[in-house]
């Protein structure tokens, strides 16, 4: 087999976003670290790298692919159709490095809510790559890819806290995000998966609204996720806040005759 950088398959569409977003939201959660002290060129840089590094790959890897294709139709529709989506997910990319690299709270907890799920499948196609067997991967770490992304991101809400009331609207967004990206997610991986659908877009448009219908409904188990999520970012805020208002109450403490705390 050919060398590729990106797995482009249809079979591997969400893990391509996962492997376009993830190091791009590294890369911004670097720079938000860093603090240069010019942070628009030094955000334009970033942005500059991240385009050439995942470009680079891009065009690498459909190289190889069409190499390797037959020269009719149905071969110009897959290369199209896998190019549109890597495109996507590149923009997908620069979007959340600039999220990431925000000084603003509210900023970087929304892009915790747009990525956590990218990442737990990052997580997941690493622990496939080197941890699996001939068993699969085990068992343990299938729940932890669930439940992971309501962590962090309910870690971030509590990060972000809830004071001025303006930053509900961040709960609110990143909470919607934890119930439909896993559904966009699912129905991807489901329609793209299924031969019997692939090239006939009638049948595929129809197959995805009916998956994501069904996994957007309440039988598609993203009721405790979300909750799980609300609960440990309320539990969260309210300690940080308890903790702060204590702090304050420490440096504000009056002094005593001798001038002492």
């Amino acid at each position: 087999m050919p060398f590729a950088l990106l797995p482009l398959s249809q079979y591997h569409a969400t893990t391509i976003v996962a492997l376009l977003t993830v190091g791009a939201s590294a890369t911004g959660f670097a720079l938000r670290a860093l603090g240069p002290a010019r942070r628009g060129p030094a955000l334009a840089c970033a942005a500059a790298g991240l385009l050439l590094v995942h470009g680079g790959a891009a065009v690498q890897s459909f190289a190889a692919l069409s190499s390797g294709l037959d020269p009719e139709p149905r071969s110009s529709i897959y290369v199209a159709g896998l190019l549109g989506g890597t495109i996507a997910a590149i923009a997908a990319g620069v979007m959340a490095l600039v999220l990431f690299a925000s000084l603003s709270r509210p900023v970087v907890t929304l892009g915790v809510g747009l990525m956590a799920v990218p990442f737990s499948s990052w997580l997941a196609a690493a622990a496939a790559a080197f941890l699996g067997g001939p068993g699969g991967v085990p068992i343990f770490l299938t729940i932890v890819w669930h439940w992971l992304p309501a962590v962090l991101v309910g870690l971030a809400l509590a990060w972000c806290g809830f004071k001025p009331p303006a930053r509900l609207w961040v709960w609110a967004a990143d909470l919607a995000l934890l119930w439909l990206v896993p559904a966009l997610f699912t129905s991807v991986n489901y329609v793209l998966g299924t031969r019997a659908y692939l090239g006939n877009f009638s049948e595929m448009a129809m197959l995805s609204r009916d998956i994501l219908a069904a996994t957007l409904g309440p039988a598609g188990g993203a009721g405790p996720i979300v909750l799980l999520a609300l609960g440990i970012g309320l539990v969260g805020a309210l300690i940080l806040a308890l903790l702060s208002r204590k702090g304050q109450g420490r440096r504000t403490a009056p002094l005593d005759a001798g001038g002492r705390l």
